[in-house]
């Protein structure tokens, strides 16, 4: 009995050495003993001192939706509730001072909480393009601290809960911003190289293609695959670099997943590499990857119905479909005219049942219309639609010599590869159906409506 009681005696000891141990280990290396309160004051300390550590400051890439916009650097540098900051959301890469705030919540959180570059994104009136009128660019100026990652601290952004990662800036990021702004014009595509481009990937056996569109606007691309009874897409937001871009949503290449992209002033193209030979381009071809049959309802004698196609430079001058030979031309003719006159409407007719098919020119300020009146012929291997000249016609139907002014742009339309014809899926202003008429041998695209 006796032994009972020491073993007990002793197990009662044991157990105190050992909590006294534990609180005395929980009092000087635990934050379970901090209140609420002390636990965010120290994560507000926390970040704050990792915003003011970097030399250079900060760079975040913002991608603020990936469905349908693209990426805007900015680069910050803090400093006791003041920050200096840069971006490339347009071609003001000037450095600006405002102020910001480390604020307490639910969680901390960083806060610009005066005027920058940055609320560019997050004003509602402040729009790319008409579908985003009263969301703008989908931006936001308050960043929820998640921690710390390989150099990298982690925001979820407010009012989306998305990722945003700040990486620590150089100075040649700082001094090189201009260079995005630059890259634009790249991007957007020359006005010397085709009109066409395409997303080409290789999985290191098997190259794939896909139709590739770019809104400069947006800085998002649109890439859908060529292969018949595929509807895969590869659609991406795009962020300028100083050598190319960066994208988001990532290109998937197989298993991997590429995101950053050389240019190649050489050949026009953007370039990323994974291993294994894995690769994925940007770049131009000199026809459209997939030849549709849009062109078929204007061919005569086929039995097709009149139809009407215009360019009315009132609603479709400043369409971005059109080229820069286009505008250059549609701009060559107005320079001819006198001040008070500008060409209006360049319309297509097509079998018509008195007159045929005919290219109607039309203007205002008291000048008279000019008719072209044309055959329509196709070639079915590369599908595109011939206009064949016949006669030229004033208002008044007298045959007449071509005009001089004209002769520029209607030898686009009169190409002698061609046109193709698309029916395209976007609207500019109204419902009516956009067709685009783009040259076989040149740079030439007219955007115009459809009349059925």
């Amino acid at each position: 009995m006796k032994l009972k009681k020491i073993f007990n005696h002793l197990l009662v000891a044991f157990l105190v050495f050992q909590f006294l141990s534990c609180d005395n280990k929980e009092s000087l290396d635990s934050p379970f003993n901090a209140t609420p309160s002390e636990r965010l004051n120290a994560k507000q300390k926390e970040l704050n001192d990792l915003l003011e550590s970097a030399q250079y400051g900060w760079k975040a890439v913002y991608f603020t939706d990936t469905t349908q916009l693209g990426g805007y650097t900015h680069l910050f540098k803090f400093k006791q509730g003041k920050v200096d900051m840069a971006s490339d959301f347009d071609s003001d890469t000037g450095t600006y001072s405002s102020e910001y705030s480390i604020e307490l919540g639910s969680t901390v959180s960083l806060v610009f909480t005066t005027k920058n570059r940055i609320h560019l994104l997050s004003d509602s009136n402040n729009y790319p393009v008409a579908s985003l009128r009263g969301k703008g660019y989908k931006g936001d100026f308050q960043f929820l601290y998640y921690g710390k990652e390989n150099d990298q601290i982690i925001f979820k952004t407010n009012r989306s809960f998305k990722e945003l990662r700040f990486v620590k800036a150089t100075a040649e990021d700082w001094s090189n911003l201009a260079k995005n702004i630059a890259m634009i014009p790249n991007v957007i595509g020359s006005n010397t190289r085709p009109l066409f481009r395409l997303l080409e990937t290789f999985d290191g056996s098997k190259t794939s293609q896909f139709d590739f569109n770019f809104t400069g606007a947006t800085r998002y691309a649109t890439a859908n695959s060529i292969e018949s009874g595929t509807n895969l897409t590869s659609n991406m937001g795009i962020a300028y670099t100083p050598t190319g871009i960066i994208v988001s949503p990532p290109v998937k290449v197989g298993n991997q997943k590429l995101t950053d992209f050389t240019y190649d002033s050489a050949s026009g193209a953007f370039t990323a590499t994974g291993t294994n030979n894995v690769t994925a381009t940007i770049k131009y071809s000199n026809k459209p990857l997939i030849l549709t049959d849009d062109y078929k309802i204007l061919i005569e004698g086929k039995g097709n119905p009149a139809t009407g196609f215009a360019y009315i430079a009132a609603n479709l001058a400043t369409a971005p479909s059109n080229s820069f030979l286009c505008n250059t031309l549609l701009n060559q003719v107005n320079a001819q005219l006198s001040s008070t006159q500008k060409l209006s409407r360049v319309q297509f007719t097509f079998n018509n049942p008195a007159f045929g098919s005919f290219i109607e020119y039309r203007f205002n300020g008291g000048k008279t219309t000019i008719y072209h009146n044309v055959t329509v012929t196709e070639d079915t291997v590369n599908k595109t639609m011939k206009l064949n000249h016949v006669s030229w016609e004033n208002n008044l139907g007298a045959i007449i010599a071509e005009p001089a002014l004209l002769k520029n742009i209607d030898k686009e339309l009169l190409d002698d590869k061609g046109l193709y014809v698309k029916k395209e899926l976007f609207k500019i202003t109204f419902s009516n159906t956009i067709y685009t008429f783009t040259s076989a041998s040149s740079n030439f695209r007219l955007t115009t409506y459809a009349f059925q």
